[in-house]
């Protein structure tokens, strides 16, 4: 699956005012592709752009992982590999290290770092109960300290136990899960699963705006002069992967009979 032409403009934009929420056409001012992978080669995903979080994850050393049930592997091509096209994550039922399933998260820290612009990523995200795909992004410095202090953008995520939506959060020190104050809006899409989508964020110095297949559903502005309530002006990095269980994901448990589930990215691109 391939798209004519890398340069193009949105032509949506997402205006809240007050509790009235309407679509009107802008121009997007991001039209220059600065970082992209086409996943036009077979193997191991690029080293130059993409490497990996691996193992069990660990909150409390680390600053990731949500009690999952997968270990992340890398340089593993029966998690993570580019054929016919794509980029597949792969998750899968087996013994290895101390998971009884393996996965992959790929991360473009410190090869594909951005302050502000448009992230654009074509993929069809896996069902299954436990399951939790996710395109997200993260800081690569945290300047304002460990999660969620320094903010967290969660692009499009879906688990197993509410099908067919997707996901798009905002967290901060102020908006987070810990407390249950997270800006978020869950989206129905039709085919979710079966189909590939447009999910992406145009990312400027005042706001973050949510889409799906070029039409917006969440706009998040800044609040001046507090990092608790907007940390988004710093770099951050993108991170695919595929979780299975976790403190989210796992909620209302794991069908261990869907395995293997795959998350296929058609491509990526940023444009700033």
């Amino acid at each position: 699956m391939r798209v004519s032409g890398l340069y193009f403009l949105y032509t949506i934009f997402f205006l809240l005012l007050g509790s009235d929420t309407r679509l009107i056409a802008q121009t997007s001012s991001y039209n220059k592709l600065v970082w992209f992978d086409e996943f036009n080669y077979t193997g191991l995903p690029d080293s130059a752009k993409w490497d990996y979080d691996k193992a069990r994850g660990c909150p409390e050393l680390c600053g990731w992982g949500n009690n999952e049930w997968q270990y992340y592997t890398w340089h593993r091509k029966e998690n993570a590999r580019v054929e016919g096209g794509q980029l597949i994550i792969e998750a899968r039922k087996e013994s290895f290290g101390d998971a009884n399933f393996t996965s992959a998260r790929l991360v473009s820290r410190n090869k594909g770092d951005w302050k502000y612009g448009r992230i654009e990523v074509r993929a069809q995200l896996p069902d299954g109960m436990g399951l939790w795909p996710a395109i997200w992004m993260l800081p690569t410095e945290k300047k304002y300290g460990i999660w969620p202090k320094s903010g967290e953008i969660d692009i499009a995520e879906t688990v197993g136990y509410t099908p067919d939506s997707v996901y798009q959060t905002i967290h901060t020190g102020s908006y987070n899960g810990m407390l249950g104050t997270q800006k978020a809006s869950l989206i129905p899409v039709p085919k979710l699963y079966s189909s590939f989508h447009t999910y992406s964020i145009e990312w400027t110095a005042d706001y973050i705006l949510f889409m799906i297949d070029g039409v917006g559903h969440q706009l998040f502005k800044r609040t001046p002069q507090d990092s608790d309530k907007w940390p988004f002006d710093q770099l951050f990095h993108l991170v695919l992967n595929v979780a299975v269980g976790g403190d989210f994901g796992g909620k209302k448990g794991v069908d261990e009979k869907v395995f293997p589930r795959q998350l296929k990215v058609d491509y990526v691109r940023v444009y700033q």
